[in-house]
């Protein structure tokens, strides 16, 4: 009994292992996008000639007024656009600000965390001094990354037909002109699939 139950489970592993693996299908590409410094384009289909809402993940001065431009170079391709109704773009907007530890889209370092019980976390630090101090944790990058992502969705069924990605390093002085020539670098060609330099 034992020996068929082995035999079958061999059989089972033998057959999925000639299996295609999960990320060759498709999904392993979740979460990975273009080198800083660079632009992507996936194309699915051309942007279709209808109304787009332009939705921010978060609300910051610097993602409205990177937005404002995404509508303006949607209406200049023919798209009606707004804040609600029609195909959906969600926008992305994050700035890291690693000299200071800070990143520009509300999050905020919410200190060290320290758990109960009888083996506690210990605190990490806070602050670039302290962990200069420390020396058990290696420095901050010295740059700045500004990073935009844009998806589009049909409005019926939810299906991804547009995605783009850019990132490039730039000082926060700087950001709001490196993102509009990001923008303006997605936009130029946009129904084409292209990895390209982001234009910052």
């Amino acid at each position: 009994m034992r020996i068929a139950a082995t035999l079958v489970a061999l059989a089972a592993l033998a057959t999925f292992g000639l299996a295609e693996p999960v990320f060759a299908q498709g999904y392993g590409s979740i979460g990975s996008g273009p080198k800083l410094g660079q632009m992507e384009i996936r194309a699915y289909q051309k942007i279709p000639k209808v109304k787009i809402a332009v939705q921010l993940t978060s609300d910051t001065h610097l993602s409205r007024e990177l937005r404002r431009q995404v509508m303006v170079r949607l209406s200049q391709r023919g798209n009606e656009v707004g804040f609600s109704g029609g195909n959906i773009m969600r926008m992305d907007v994050s700035y890291f600000d690693f000299s200071a530890g800070t990143r520009s889209d509300g999050w905020l370092d919410p200190g060290p965390q320290v758990e109960t019980g009888a083996n506690p976390r210990l605190a990490l630090p806070s602050n670039p001094i302290d962990i200069g101090r420390r020396g058990s944790s290696s420095a901050a990058p010295s740059s700045s990354t500004l990073r935009i992502s844009l998806t589009l969705y049909e409005a019926s069924g939810g299906k991804v037909l547009w995605t783009a990605t850019a990132s490039c390093s730039v000082p926060s002085s700087d950001a709001k002109i490196a993102g509009l020539g990001i923008v303006n670098q997605i936009f130029d060609n946009a129904d084409a699939n292209r990895v390209a330099d982001s234009a910052c």
